[in-house]
């Protein structure tokens, strides 16, 4: 038997000027007119940060995306993986987690 997702409609009616400033909104944040309304009714605002800004952070991704990726292929290859490999990829985490923290904390953004 299928199981249907249980979902709630409601019509919301706006006038031209409201569905105006709407959709400049949306398409100041690239979303579509329904997902912006309905991220806005859920969470009261959406926070935007520009691809050119989070550049630095995505380099840092990539580097230790890379050495994940290293100490994978070495575990997968010998089928063993050592406490000091588990440690530095746990490290790296806690680093990356910090650094994304204080960085997306003091980038500009477009709020709505």
């Amino acid at each position: 038997m299928r199981k249907y997702k249980q979902v709630k409609r409601k019509e919301v009616v706006f006038n031209l000027d409201e569905w105006k400033a709407i959709e400049e909104k949306a398409e100041l944040l690239s979303m579509k007119t329904g997902t912006f309304i309905k991220r806005m009714s859920l969470e009261g605002q959406i926070t935007c940060y520009t691809a050119k800004n989070v550049a630095p952070v995505m380099n840092a991704l990539r580097i230790i995306g890379n050495n994940i990726n290293q100490i994978a292929k070495k575990a997968n290859e010998t089928n063993n993986i050592y406490a000091e490999d588990i440690e530095k990829i746990r490290k790296e985490n806690l680093l990356l987690c910090h650094t994304l923290n204080q960085f997306l904390s003091a980038l500009p953004s477009t709020k709505a």
